[in-house]
């Protein structure tokens, strides 16, 4: 079976990168650019004929299926399969706590959190997603942070850490290529090297240029709404391509100087400077109220989940409502999930499965219930006591990306906050290219840090060039056609998790040793007295007569499944032997086929042996 690409395909047009995957991807991409591009309208219109489709067609299916993903999750964490390790047995985590957490929140998702922080609450307190409260009123601004909650909470965390998870476990425990293929090692077996493992990678680099390229478009709207706001910049695709370019290039930069001086530096800093931003919220605006509602939102998260991670709106009260939201958010999760997969295993090597799943489901999920509980009801508090200045601007005339900046106008400092705010965006979306290119470079070679720079400063630039093109097509309408070309990239992504769950699981059981059966003291007919005080004083196995655990045994097995024990073996006490001994070597290996051990116990005493 072969290992991977030969030395003949690697040497097709000089390519260090897998010749089938990094064309196939690159191709694709191309294309798309360029046909986009020269279609314009055409293209807009093809967009959202087919992502209506599937709007209507498979929304119960985005909803049921991320709440599936999330049970599965649960039941792998508390099984025993939690305590494997994301490597060999014996591998140490490579990142501490803190700078782990930095890493996977600036992988992408921050910039996010920029984006929505006031936007989602304040549109869904005005439009209420299950169209039974009055707008704007308690209860409507309740249900408006529970779906906030629910996009941008463990929801949204599960579709990443699923492919995080299997991808961390085939490649540093399994040793696999770094690719998405390798994830279904054990159903396609040697395949994942041949044309059905290449499409998977190329399908996952066309998802994660795709996913990023849509963040960054958003980012550059909202940037660009700043910079409106500050200086009166003009909301045009001139400008927009221009920050686009600016992004792209800083990007590139920090591709080049590497992952730990690079996206580790960078992440370190922005988290210090969103932090700030947040502080500053907190300090100038409502204090006690944001921080009453920030205790009080992880109650609301927690009762209004059960409902709301099953709500498909079958009544349709609220028709289009979800495919707009959730149904884009999960799309675009997925999308794009490859990449914060491949990244977040990137770091997590030596974190056991429990600790993967919990840290990176509890820890983002933490974070964002208070980012948004800041932010958001800061905006609500805004609206509140002049209706019509956030939600005219943000939900009637649809200028989303403005929110941010909107709410910062009604607080002390305005500039000098939105220049914080535009810096805070502009790194998290540095940080996120740099990362995808990282991943997508990794995918198309299957190897880490195998070919030069200027390999990942091409798929930094290829994620800026898709971005430009959504927005040149349509500049008066860019949200919408982000969320239309998501929500059609990611139906087959989403299709693969249900297959990638099975595979994990499988993967799991067969490396797996087997299962000991708990063991427990042996008794025999119990009469009197004496002989039940006589059973209970005798240690449980496993345990000496004080009660104190003994050592546990490790036992390593052969191929052939021959217990082999490494170096010399001491015996404090006597040695019982079933069957024959010999010191003679030949003889030796002639009874290696009939050895077994017959009952593992506690070590006896000299008397029992008598």
């Amino acid at each position: 079976m072969s290992s991977g690409p030969t030395t003949r395909e690697r040497a097709f047009l000089g390519l260090k990168s897998d010749p089938g995957i990094f064309l196939g991807s690159a191709g694709f991409i191309t294309v798309f650019v360029i046909v986009t591009i020269m279609l314009g309208d055409t293209a807009r219109r093809a967009f959202t004929t087919i992502s209506g489709g599937l709007m209507t067609n498979f929304g119960w299916m985005y909803i049921g299926g991320v709440s599936l993903v999330f049970i599965f999750l649960i039941g792998v964490f508390v099984s025993r399969y939690g305590r494997l390790k994301l490597g060999d047995d014996d591998d140490d985590p490579q990142y501490s706590l803190p700078a782990w957490f930095a890493m996977i929140f600036a992988g992408g998702v921050g910039a996010v959190l920029m984006f929505w922080g006031v936007a989602e609450p304040i549109n869904h307190a005005y439009n209420v997603p299950m169209a039974n409260e009055q707008s704007m009123s308690q209860a409507a601004i309740d249900q408006a942070f529970v779906f906030t909650y629910y996009h941008f909470g463990i929801h949204m965390w599960v579709i990443m850490v699923l492919p995080g998870l299997a991808l961390g476990y085939f490649i540093y425990k399994r040793k696999l290529p770094p690719r998405l293929s390798s994830i279904f090692a054990p159903l396609l077996g040697g395949k994942i090297y041949a044309w059905p493992g290449k499409l998977i990678d190329i399908l996952a680099i066309v998802g994660t240029t795709f996913g990023i390229a849509v963040s960054v478009g958003l980012g550059v709207l909202q940037i660009n709404a700043g910079l409106q706001k500050m200086f009166d910049v003009p909301m045009v695709s001139w400008v927009q391509l221009l920050i686009i370019l600016a992004i792209t290039g800083l990007a590139a930069i920090s591709v080049g100087v590497g992952l730990d001086k690079g996206i580790k530096v960078l992440s370190n800093i922005n988290i210090a400077l969103a932090v700030l931003l947040m502080v500053f919220i907190l300090a100038t605006g409502p204090t006690l109220t944001l921080l009453k509602f920030i205790v009080e939102s992880f109650g609301i998260y927690a009762t209004g989940l059960p409902e709301v991670m099953f709500w498909s709106d079958s009544f349709d009260n609220n028709p289009g409502w979800q495919g707009s939201w959730t149904m884009f958010y999960w799309a675009w999760t997925i999308c794009w999930s490859p990449y914060v997969g491949m990244f977040v295993a990137r770091i997590s090597k030596g974190r056991t499965v429990r600790e993967f799943i919990a840290g990176v489901l509890a820890l983002p999920t933490i974070f964002g219930i208070i980012w948004f509980a800041t932010f958001g009801r800061a905006g609500v508090e805004v609206e509140l006591a002049d209706p019509g200045v956030l939600t005219q601007p943000v939900v009637e005339d649809g200028d989303v990306p403005q929110a941010l900046f909107g709410l910062l106008e009604a607080y002390p400092w305005t500039m000098a906050s939105s220049i914080l705010a535009i810096v805070v965006i502009v790194i998290f979306f540095v940080t996120s290219i740099d990362s995808a290119a990282l991943v997508n470079d990794m995918f198309a070679t299957g190897e880490e840090d195998k070919t030069p720079t200027y390999y990942r400063i091409g798929w930094a630039i290829a994620i800026g060039a898709v971005a430009g093109s959504l927005l040149l097509i349509s500049p008066e309408s860019g949200i919408a056609t982000l969320q239309e070309v998501v929500i059609i990239v990611a139906f087959p992504f989403f299709l693969m998790h249900f297959v990638m769950m099975y595979s994990l699981v499988k993967g799991m059981v067969d490396d797996s040793a087997a299962h000991q059966q708990i063991r427990t003291r042996q008794w025999e007919k119990t009469d009197t007295a004496e002989k039940l005080e006589a059973y209970e004083s005798r240690p449980a196995p496993g345990y000496d007569e004080e009660g104190n655990p003994l050592p546990v045994p490790i036992l390593e097995h052969d191929d052939e499944g021959n217990i082999v024990i490494p170096g010399n073996v001491v015996i404090g006490g006597d040695l019982g032997v079933v069957g024959d001994m010999t010191d003679d070597p030949d003889e030796a290996e002639a009874m290696e086929s009939r050895f077994k051990i017959v009952e593992q116990t506690r070590p006896r005493s000299e008397d029992e042996w008598r």
